[in-house]
Formats: C-alpha cells, structure tokens, sequence
C-alpha cells in the first residue's frame, strides 16, 4: 500500500447506512470466513462507551469478535490522552503489532479516539506506524463504515478528525458486554480548560444529549434486566447548556429516578464547582440514586487550586462536603488528587493531606502530575524533582490507606444490600459485588446470584473490600 493519507469529508446522515450496507456486502464477497475484530480500550469510562458504540458498527457490518491478536482480520485500539503513560502504551501496543501485521498484510489497524486528537501524535503515527490504516477522532465514530469502505476500495490510509458541531450521535448501535451494569453518556466534551487538563483539546466543547433520548435508553436498558445505571460524562454537572428544554443535571436524576423498575443510578464524574445545593438535595430525595458521590477535588492548596484554574477553594469544597452528610444519609466520597503539579511546594501538599483527613474519602485516584502538551501547565516551572513527589505520593497513600481501612471496619455487622456482579476474588464459590456507597463486598454463594441483589452481613473488613455473609 502506498503511504498516501487520505483526509475523510464529511458524509451526509443517510449516506452513513449506505456505506453499513457496503462493507457488509464487500465483507461478503471478499471473505471467505466471518472476518473477526480484535478491539481494545485505553482510559475512561467514556472511552469504554465508545467502544461499545464501534462494536455494534463493526457487528453490523459483518464483523465477528476475538480477543485472539493472530485470529483478527481488523484490530482497534480506542486509546487516551489524559496521562503520558497511556500515550506510551499505545505507542508500545502498535510497536507490538508489527509481526502479526506482517503475517497478515490485509489484517485493517486503526487507531482512534482522544489520543489522535493531537496533532504531534498524528504525525508520529503517519511517520514511524505506517502499519496504522485508520485513524478517527472522538466525533468520528458514526463514520467508520465510510472510512472502512474507503480503505478497502481504494487502498490508501483513511483520516478522520472532523467534528461535524451536530451534536451527539443518537441511533448508533450499542454492543455491550456486560449485562448488568450499564453506562449511559449524558453529555461529551468539557468548557473548564483545567490548567493540567488535555480533555477539551482533544474531546471538544461541552454537548449535550436531549433528556428524553437518554430517559428512552435507560428506560430500555431496565427493560432489558439492567440493575446499575452510569451516568457518563466529562462534567455530568453542567448537563443541560445548549440544549432548548428547561433541564439541568439535578432534574435529568430525577426524570430517569422515576422509570419503573429496582435498579440503581451512578454518575460521573463532578466538578465541584457546579456541584450545586438543589443537586445535593436531589441525590438525598431520589431513592434509586446511589448515595455514593465521586467529586475531584485534586488538591486541597488554594493557591494551587487556582493555578489548575479550578474555579473553587477548599473551604468552598469543604461546605458541599458538610451539607451532603448533614442531608445524604451515609454518604460516602471518592475523589481524584494530583500529586505534583508544577510549583506545588510541601506546604501545599500537606494542606491537601489535612483534606483528605477532614472529608474521610473511602477511596482516592492518586496521580504524579503528567505534563500534557498544549495545556498551559506544561509550560509552568516545575522545579521538584520526580523523587521527591514520589515521596509526597508514598505519604498520601499512607494515610489514605489507613482512612479507607477504619471506614471499612465501621461497616463490620451491618447488612448491606450489594448487587452481585460476578465471581469473587479471593476463593473458588464466592460471588463479588458492590453495595450503595461503591464499596467491593465479597460473600460465599451461588453463581446464581450473579446479577441480583441480594443482603450480606459484613464480617470481615479489608482496605480494599469487605467480606460477609449472605442472608437468603
């Protein structure tokens, strides 16, 4: 194949289906065996829900599915640009995939997702991965029919970075593994341009979904025998701008709290500065609403918080943390800390240790600050060495570890209702599943159970999970 990058135009909505059709019918003609996709996701919860929209394209266009590299006539990584090291393994995965590429000149590889968003990673792959067929951006996913047919008829590499500004995709099919637990996204994209952040650069300006299509899809998804509800987006607390309806994310909890049905509602994730009293108090009033709040607070430094350009202090924080114990009966919190970011001094690191011990958080996503290019923090002084951050990071799990453990022993005899998600971790005939407040519970039972809800009195409690029995 010649190296020849050939930059996709947009395709008109009905065109979309044309092109489903013409893959399906080339597949037909070309293959003499059901071609198999080898598909991977790097990153969030978004990424994964994207992954399962490219899923359902490639299964409706003829596609089978293995998690085998040397059975795959087409291999797909959905990557992510949050970390440095995320980048790295992509670029480690590719490097990989050479061999099977070279016993398999026909095998199509595409990359697509934030990381491609990029322009310096895009050059890098045009460069030094020519292996890489397809590449396509987060708004791109509706169009990789087209770009499949493209590639297979003209033989040239297919780029896709275009976003067409016509908001979400609604109708895409949906090819999800998991039968239990499902993730609806609410909204793609974020307006906060955190200092450190490279989210709005590569998934774009804030959009939103209209609240009657999400309400139809979890209505069918608790129809279907869904018991867990996700809620996605990049700030699901700024849901609602743009759109015409009077609705904010307050009021969308509220509509899908009212589908008929015993199921649960997660979201994520919060940015606290639009984490607002009427949602605090709509998490409290809504039954099915977990009582679990993931909110980032990243650090508990105001001067730092202000150089990240987050928009509150920590005592701003502090107040909404106050209310919702005061308002959500046993809430419970997780959040996201950066350790490290550029100019963050120990004084600064210890106000966010002196945070972490007043909220009491039962888990903590830590990070050593990742440079990302293109954000305004790149180009701030860092002057800590990496040694000396590590230190800072090895002092907060220290601590939070021993918080997450108290927590955990608080619940030891008392009956929790978990819903089981599968097999446990721990022994041969134990069931592993999650209760209200987030927490891993582990209990002895009947592969049975798998997908219900069901009681268990904690016994035994562990930083990472608690152990109990099932009362039938």
């Amino acid at each position: 194949m010649a190296n020849i990058w050939q930059q996709q135009p947009l395709a008109a909505a009905l065109d979309l289906t044309d092109y489903t059709a013409k893959v399906k019918n080339y597949i037909l003609e070309h293959f003499e065996d059901l071609p198999l996709a080898y598909v991977h996701s790097f990153g969030c919860q978004q990424n994964t829900a994207d992954t399962e929209k490219i899923k359902g394209l490639l299964a409706q266009m003829g596609y089978g599915f293995t998690t085998q590299l040397e059975n795959a006539s087409l291999v797909l990584y959905n990557t992510c640009a949050v970390r440095e090291n995320a980048e790295k393994r992509v670029f480690g995965t590719l490097g990989a995939l050479k061999p099977y590429k070279r016993q398999n000149p026909k095998m199509v590889v595409c990359v697509c997702g934030c990381m491609v968003e990029q322009e310096h990673v895009v050059a890098k792959i045009k460069k030094s991965y020519q292996l890489v067929d397809i590449v396509f951006g987060t708004h791109a996913i509706k169009r990789l029919p087209k770009m499949l047919y493209e590639h297979f008829t003209h033989q040239y590499h297919v780029i896709d970075l275009l976003d067409d500004q016509q908001g979400i995709a609604e109708g895409l099919p949906i090819l999800r593994e998991d039968t239990i637990k499902a993730s609806v996204p609410i909204m793609n994209g974020c307006d906060n341009f955190c200092s450190y952040c490279i989210v709005p650069y590569v998934r774009g300006r804030e959009k939103s979904r209209k609240s009657e299509d999400i309400v139809a899809e979890c209505r069918q998804l608790i129809k279907q025998g869904y018991k867990e509800i996700l809620l996605l987006g990049q700030n699901v607390n700024s849901y609602g701008k743009g759109l015409e309806e009077n609705i904010n994310f307050a009021r969308l909890l509220q509509k899908v709290n009212a589908i008929e049905g015993d199921f649960r509602i997660r979201f994520m994730t919060s940015h606290p500065k639009d984490c607002t009293y009427e949602l605090l108090d709509t998490i409290a009033a809504c039954e099915k609403v977990c009582n679990h709040i993931h909110l980032p607070v990243q650090c508990g430094s105001d001067r730092v918080l202000k150089e990240m350009n987050r928009h509150y202090t920590a005592g701003q924080y502090l107040e909404l943390v106050r209310y919702a114990k005061e308002h959500i009966p046993n809430v419970t919190f997780t959040s996201d800390i950066i350790v490290g970011f550029p100019g963050e001094t120990y004084e600064d690191f210890l106000k966010t240790i002196a945070l972490i011990k007043e909220v009491r958080y039962h888990l903590l996503y830590t990070f050593l600050y990742s440079k990302r290019m293109g954000t305004r923090a790149a180009l701030m002084p860092d002057p800590v060495e990496a040694a000396e951050k590590s230190r800072w990071f090895n002092e907060l799990l220290q601590v939070q570890d021993a918080i997450g453990l108290e927590i955990n022993q608080s619940y030891v005899g008392k009956t929790l209702r978990v819903l089981i998600d599968g097999p446990g971790r721990t022994a041969e005939g134990t069931l592993c599943g999650r209760c209200e407040s987030n927490i891993i519970v582990e209990c002895k039972g009947s592969a049975a159970y798998i997908g219900q809800f069901v009681d268990v009195k904690i016994t035994q409690a562990f930083k990472w999970a608690l152990v109990g029995d099932m009362i039938i």
